[in-house]
């Protein structure tokens, strides 16, 4: 009898996104979400989350392999949409557990997986337990910008759609050599102020700052070149 353990196919990014199942539960949770007037959580906002969660993990020197989960993890860190819009990060690790095993990916790689997309809500007591989740809840709250906010319309704004919409450039930048991670934002303090921005997101940046602490860095937010952590 053959006692070799069994080995797994390398699911990577393309893998996922060729998905049928997968990219159409992201757009129909998009459109639930916008039926409710959340701000866009669309293949776009999947793909520059994936992209970061990688790059993130690439500049402080972690291996390809595990930036190669953490691209995995971004694009499928909003399938929870589908069911629910509160606690989508455990409904979306759920769901993920059933996806990425039909595509036969191996046990170890799918729980780093489905970890980090159960952990990076800050609502939901999300903690960056491991690198991929650190690097994927700094990925995910750097994509805040005007151009997610669907609704045309002003005075239908609520705080977070304002918030959102004063904010007119956002990067976060990687320092390896200094170990700082640095959030930038240029708003518009005609249509919020800095300090509104910095209430109304206060559990995102301290989640941001957890975040970057488990990956050995420094957390900043600059706002209009201020530093306000």
């Amino acid at each position: 009898m053959d006692h070799k353990p069994k080995s797994f196919p390398l699911v990577n990014l393309e893998t996922i996104r060729n998905s049928p199942h997968i990219r159409k539960y992201l757009g129909i949770g998009d459109q639930y979400l916008e039926v409710i007037g959340t701000i866009q959580h669309d293949e776009p906002h999947a793909n520059l989350v994936a992209h970061g969660t990688r790059e993130i993990l690439l500049k402080l020197g972690y291996s390809q392999r595990e930036a190669e989960l953490g691209a995995i993890a971004g694009y499928l860190h909003d399938i929870g949409n589908i069911m629910n819009r509160y606690n989508h990060g455990l409904t979306g690790a759920i769901l993920s557990f059933n996806l990425l095993r039909e595509l036969s990916m191996d046990a170890e790689e799918m729980a780093i997986v489905m970890s980090a997309i159960g952990n990076h809500e800050e609502n939901t007591g999300g903690n960056p337990v491991n690198n991929v989740t650190a690097a994927l809840i700094l990925a995910d709250k750097s994509n805040v910008h005007r151009s997610r906010v669907r609704k045309a319309d002003p005075a239908s704004f609520t705080p977070r759609d304002r918030v959102n919409f004063a904010v007119e450039s956002s990067c976060l930048e990687v320092f390896p050599e200094e170990q700082l991670i640095t959030m930038k934002l240029k708003i518009d303090t005609n249509i919020c102020s800095v300090m509104e921005y910095f209430e109304i997101f206060l559990t995102k940046m301290i989640l941001c700052r957890r975040a970057a602490g488990a990956l050995g860095c420094q957390f900043e937010l600059l706002i209009n070149d201020v530093k306000l952590l």
